[in-house]
């Protein structure tokens, strides 16, 4: 069958290098894809966002099956407009329905879920600016650090941890000013949670489910955890602390009730769930939901992955998916991305892009802002330029091996971080 993926990052370039080896998957597309998707399949020059315009591409290509990569397609309602378009009955489409979006699109709508189906997280508060008052009586209540989190989707900006009190009051009367525009009409207080987080994968149909390997990201600009926040600088598989015993806990609190919930409440889902988790006196709790494969730890899951990935979203849609035995690799993997200078802050596009051809065969990359110049020269086209991902025997060889291919890869200004794993070890 002929595939779309809708996209542009490492994420998708890697989803596509999985689909690829399919028996049962033809021609891969992306829209609109970037300089390395082009080795898997077409770019295709279509914003996500225009739904009419992924409809035409779909049947102009006689595609099968749409997997949505990020998440503000869901938010929007792709997956509606394809289940409610005539023309577009009889493709697949991974993603739930605008309603399930909610689990990422609405901080609130997850806890309120949360809270219904009895599932492990933060104690929280919701405000808007009319009972902003009574946020802060509830920060007083708290001990610190405070976690402020906008209510939409802002860009992976809008949480904030903050350790004084006065300056968690002040924050919280900026995002409801509109520091994070209408993603901060509604404000999440959150009880901070003191652990070692990590992220679960499952796909589900609403009644399903089937678990892909864990992951541990690291957000954090800095070595050993330090600096600003940012889309994710590498990722570890699998996690050493999640044995058999934890991820059964997993299985049991939290990916069962979830996936109970979402059956009872009649809400249309056919995706993946990202569990953003942390452990916390040996016990898992939720930090967040995305309806989507988080990036980086795309990249480092799906090479630990040995199942038929077109195999797994057929039965997603079509029913069979707990039938599917796991065959997880049992190597390490170790994801290392590669930044532009500045990220996450101010950064420069369009820096040419050397070593390419030089490449070993040691590790796998992955692109994720890149494009073609008007010669075809590679160059930088956003923050996080690339994802190197390589196997090993532990965390350490596996890590080793991805800077090895990091330091093949030259562009003016990059950066990356070469302790990931570093608190695994």
């Amino acid at each position: 069958m002929n595939i779309l993926i809708l996209g542009a990052g490492g994420r998708e370039h890697a989803l596509g290098w999985k689909l690829k080896e399919s028996s049962q998957s033809d021609k891969i597309y992306f829209a609109p894809g970037n300089a390395g998707t082009t080795a898997v399949g077409e770019n295709v020059n279509v914003d996500p966002n225009d739904f009419e315009a992924v409809k035409n591409a779909v049947l102009e290509k006689e595609v099968k099956m749409v997997i949505v990569g990020p998440e503000e397609p869901l938010v929007r309602g792709i997956t509606d407009f394809f289940n409610q378009n005539n023309e577009l009955s009889g493709i697949t489409i991974i993603g739930p329905s605008k309603e399930g979006a909610k689990l990422e699109g609405s901080k609130d709508f997850a806890k309120q879920f949360m809270k219904r189906h009895n599932i492990p997280t933060a104690g929280y508060l919701t405000v808007t600016a009319q009972n902003k008052d009574k946020g802060k009586e509830y920060l007083k209540a708290l001990k610190a650090p405070y976690v402020l989190k906008a209510d939409g989707l802002a860009g992976g900006k809008g949480v904030l941890i903050i350790d004084d009190y006065n300056e968690a009051c002040h924050e919280l009367d900026n995002i409801l000013d509109g520091k994070f525009g209408e993603a901060g009409t509604k404000v999440v207080i959150e009880e901070f949670l003191d652990g070692i987080e990590l992220s679960v994968f499952v796909l589900t149909n609403g009644e399903e489910y089937f678990i892909l390997p864990e992951a541990k990201d690291y957000k954090r600009i800095g070595e050993k955890n330090s600096g600003l926040n940012t889309g994710g600088m590498g990722a570890v598989s699998p996690v050493p602390f999640a044995d058999k015993a934890f991820m059964s806990k997993i299985e049991e609190k939290i990916i069962k009730p979830t996936v109970k919930g979402i059956d009872k409440e009649k809400i249309s889902y056919k995706g993946f769930i990202f569990f953003g988790l942390i452990k916390v006196d040996g016990d898992p709790y939720v930090i967040e939901y995305n309806v989507r494969m988080g990036d980086p730890e795309t990249e480092v899951v799906l090479p630990r992955m040995d199942e038929d990935l077109v195999e797994l979203l057929t039965a997603t849609d079509k029913g069979g998916l707990s039938k599917i035995a796991q065959k997880q690799k049992t190597e390490t993997a170790v994801t290392v991305v590669l930044v532009s200078g500045g990220y996450p802050g101010s950064y420069e596009k369009g820096k040419r892009v050397d070593g390419l051809e030089r490449l070993s065969t040691n590790g796998l990359l992955f692109h994720a802002g890149t494009k073609r110049s008007d010669n075809s020269s590679v160059v930088t086209n956003g923050g996080r330029v690339f994802a190197v991902t390589s196997y090993g025997s532990s965390i350490e060889e596996a890590r080793d091996n991805s800077l090895k291919v990091a330091e093949t890869i030259k562009f003016e200004g990059k950066y990356y971080r070469k302790d990931i794993g570093f608190d695994l070890i």
